[in-house]
Formats: C-alpha cells, structure tokens, sequence
C-alpha cells in the first residue's frame, strides 16, 4: 500500500505532520479527518520514507480492494502500449490520456483513466496519478514511469514496460495451464465421488435395508459419510468455506507465508517449475529496473515487491544489506543463499562487463525457457499418474456400493425369500 505525507491541524488548531499507509488517496483523507481534523495537504510520500509491514487486517483489506479494483492484464498492457505509441508520435500526454480514455471498453478502467487525465491537467505527473491506483498500477510500474520522466525518456519506459508485462504474463500463463490440467482432474474426481456419495449410496442402502445384508466395513463408512452429507449438506459445505477462508487468512501471516511458500519451492515435480517462474520474474525486473535507470538498492527493494515468495525476499533482503555494506551484486546473491549458480555467474559477468541489466536479461530468457521444459515434463508424467488416480478413486466407491451385491443372494436366503 502506497505512504502519504499529510499535513492537519487537530480541534485544538495544533499543526501536525507524519506518515499514513492506506489503500488509496480517499481513505487516507477519511482516516486522517477523524476526530475533526482538518486536512492541509496529503501527497504520496517521497521515496525512501520509512516503511512499515502491513498487519493482517491491512492485508486482507488490501487484498479485497485490490480484487475489487483490479483490471485484467491484458488491458494494463494495452493502455501501456498505447500511450507509448502515441506519446512518441508527438502527441501531449493529455492528448494521448484523452484518447486513450475514449477508445476505453473496459468501464471500470475508463473511470480510472478519467481520474488519470483530470490529475494530469492539474498539473501532477504520471507517476503521482498512476500512484493513487496501487489495486492497477503497482509500485514497480509507477518507479518505472517516474524513471522515464526523470530521464526524458518515458516512451521508450512505456514501451519496454509493455514488453515486459507482456512476458510476464506469458510465463505466468505458462505456470496456470500447467496446473489447470491437474486441479481439473482432481476437481472433477471429487464432484464424481462427492455425486455418487450423496445420491447412488442411499438408492443401494434400501436394497441392504430389506434383505438386512452384513455390510463390510468400507461400505459401512461410506453409507455413515453419504448419511452425514445428507443431513449436514448446508453444514459441511460452509465448514469447508470457512476452512478454505481460514488457510488464505493463515497464508497472509509471516509463518503461515514462509510455510506456504517453502511448500511450493519444495514440493515434488512442481518446485521446479514455481523455482523457474520466481527466477524469470526476478530476472526480467531487476534487468528493467536497471536498464530504466533506477538506482539500485530502489530497484532491489522493488524486485522485492513483485517476487510473492517470501523465502526468495528474505534472499532479497540479504542482498540489499551487503550491497549497503558495498559488496557487489553477485556477491550478495551468493550469500543469500536463494538463487542459483548460472544466475549468480551471469550477475558476476554482468557486473565486470557493465552490462549486468542486458545478462539479467537473457538469464529470464533463459529461466522462461526452463519453464517450458518443465512443463513439458510435467505434463506427460502427471498425466498417466492423474488418470490412474482419477480411476482408483473412483472405482474405490464403486467397490464399496457393489460389493455387498454379490452376498445379497445368501443373505435373501437367511431373509426367508425362498420360502
């Protein structure tokens, strides 16, 4: 959540001035006008202002804004491509804003370039007004687009900030298609059993009923569980909501994170490919962010942001220390003990050649195509495996509800049925 400096004076007229971390710009100004103080300016806070963790209630808050106000990528890399394109062809940056703003399909980002253009014609940058969306524009973007204004180079910023959305979000498409397959055959493995559970079972427990059949074990329980999501549907399906909502909650915590997080790089077959993802985003954002000119402990504290594995920004953290004590680059990746050693030996070579952002790069490119190979992988073992599993499932429950079939006849006979 982006730092507002404020200036106010409280009832008894007394000027106070400070830092307030909130969502956006209007919630900053409802917070700080309780209790009737008066607000004389509100700015987002320089760089460098001391920042504070955000709690869990913060984060959760900011997590529903942020899905509340949140637009497709897609769009973000078109409006980013646009407003590059005719920037550059001369265009004002009101101008290209204003029909940008028109062309806009998408309501809920019209309204936001709405905002962005009237700031624009009050005369703020487009840094400042990007700032004021964090749910859209993150502080990676916004440290970007100021980095081009700073240098004069802000068409050039935006089109290489275009390029780099754009292969982000290739990799992360990459990384969902290669789980959707394998939660679909799970989800739909657990529909099957969960249908046949609550509506097959109680149709064969009447035929067991009236011929008072002994059941083995593995039928017992599963008549015992379709009774259970019979009568406790309602019951059982918001337990397993609120289960679900706990686990998220759990994960917003710095434990439940680190736990989360160290669960994914360590976990069978998929590691790799979550491992390969971080090291490709890492890679492509710190080379930008250095290409775009941004300094490098900023750039560093912004990579930090945009990673989402909290082991890998303990690493980053790790660099940012040795780098304030004057080590190089390399050398604090190393210590860090998180990245690899073809990353480490293209960030060494980058430093003594100058051109650390261009082989940052390629190791993205690389790491990209790792992705690829992984997924490949992935995909022609967890296939057989998940159709077996998928099989065994669901022929377990089958099992269960037929097998006392074939001693219905003995047990007819005991019943007296051929009398």
């Amino acid at each position: 959540m982006p730092n507002y400096a404020y200036v106010l004076k409280d009832q008894k007229g007394i000027k106070k001035q400070g830092i307030v971390t909130m969502l956006n710009q209007q919630e900053a100004i409802n917070k700080l006008q309780e209790n009737g103080n008066i607000v004389i300016s509100l700015k987002l806070a320089k760089e460098g202002s001391e920042e504070r963790q955000m709690g869990v209630n913060e984060k959760i808050k900011f997590a529903i804004y942020k899905f509340q106000n949140s637009v497709p990528l897609n769009v973000l890399v078109f409006f980013t491509r646009q407003l590059a394109t005719m920037f550059s062809a001369g265009l004002t940056l009101e101008k290209s804003l204003t029909n940008i703003t028109e062309e806009q399909s998408h309501k809920k980002f019209r309204e936001i370039c709405l905002g962005i253009t009237s700031d624009i014609k009050r005369g703020q940058s487009l840094s400042d007004a990007l700032g004021k969306n964090p749910a859209i524009f993150s502080a990676l973007y916004v440290a970007l687009v100021k980095a081009g204004e700073v240098s004069g180079t802000l068409h050039t910023t935006l089109e290489g900030l275009a390029d780099y959305l754009e292969q982000l979000e290739d990799t992360k498409r990459k990384v969902i298609s290669a789980m959707a397959y394998p939660v679909g055959i799970l989800t739909f493995t657990a529909i099957a059993i969960i249908v046949m559970v609550i509506f097959l079972v109680p149709k064969f427990k009447e035929i067991y009923d009236k011929v008072n059949a002994e059941l083995p074990p593995v039928t017992q329980a599963l008549i015992v569980t379709s009774d259970f999501l019979a009568s406790n549907g309602l019951f059982t399906l918001f337990a397993s909501i609120l289960i679900l909502l706990s686990i998220w909650i759990s994960t917003l915590t710095n434990t439940g994170s680190t736990i989360m997080d160290m669960v994914k790089l360590k976990f069978p077959l998929i590691g790799n490919l979550v491992r390969g993802s971080i090291m490709s985003k890492y890679s492509r954002t710190l080379s930008v962010l250095l290409a775009s000119g941004v300094p490098v402990l900023e750039a560093f504290k912004l990579v930090n942001k945009v990673v989402d594995n909290i082991i890998v920004e303990k690493g980053i953290s790790k660099v940012m220390e040795c780098l304030k004590e004057g080590t190089s680059i390399a050398h604090g990746m190393k210590l860090s003990g998180v990245f690899p050693n073809i990353l480490l030996q293209l960030a060494a070579t980058g430093e003594e050649t100058g051109e650390i952002d261009k082989l940052l790069g390629k190791a993205a490119d690389f790491y990209d195509k790792q992705v690829d190979a992984t997924i490949t992988r992935l995909t022609s073992v967890i296939e057989p495996i998940l159709i077996i599993v998928m099989a065994l499932a669901i022929l377990s429950v089958v099992f269960a509800i037929y097998f006392p079939i074939f001693y219905l006849g003995e047990a007819y006979l005991k019943a007296g049925g051929l009398k």
